[in-house]
């Protein structure tokens, strides 16, 4: 960090009693505060080498509005073992792996079995975050949303699943034309 760049403000807490001045005005709200969570390009800085390809900010965005849906709605597998035991039962969906996960064993695999069963997959910066839109209150690794229900509908945000699917298929190389 060079002399002329500011340290970010951390995001501080003020109390009711604090934030009453000794004229009694409310000074909390002349005040700015600045919320300390990284930015989508810090938490790119923090991803291992395997995470490509990695979802754009708009992509990273719509991958977690989706699996938010995919979550209420009941058509989502959370975890590297859940993953791994729907794609062993035949579930097919959009895979979608957090890009900071350490130790890199955890989910180096995975990749490989993903492109071996044809179901496409996208990398997200943060897990998380991923984890947050998932409705858990862990970090989650990786998530698959089957693009059906149990009972066979289709998912709801649907617009939303076929663009990042067509995104993934960009960058994997066997479902690309010559």
């Amino acid at each position: 960090m060079s002399d002329t760049e500011e340290p970010k403000a951390k995001k501080q807490k003020i109390s009711k009693k604090d934030s009453k001045s000794t004229d009694g005005k409310d000074k909390s709200a002349s005040e700015v505060v600045v919320d300390n969570t990284p930015t989508y390009e810090e938490r790119c800085l923090a991803i291992n080498i395997l995470a490509s390809p990695l979802a754009s900010k708009k992509s990273t965005k719509k991958a977690h509005k989706l699996v938010r849906k995919a979550s209420q709605s009941k058509s989502l597998r959370r975890g590297v073992k859940e993953l791994v035991k729907g794609l062993r039962k035949g579930d097919k969906g959009l895979a979608i792996i957090a890009g900071d996960v350490f130790p890199i064993d955890v989910m180096s695999h995975l990749p490989i079995l993903l492109e071996e069963h044809n179901v496409p997959y996208l990398f997200v910066p943060s897990k998380r975050d991923l984890g947050a839109a998932a409705c858990t209150k862990r970090p989650t690794s990786c998530v698959l949303v089957k693009d059906k229900k149990s009972d066979g509908k289709d998912i709801d945000g649907k617009d939303l699943y076929d663009a990042l699917v067509e995104e993934a298929k960009e960058y994997d190389p066997n479902s690309r034309k010559n």
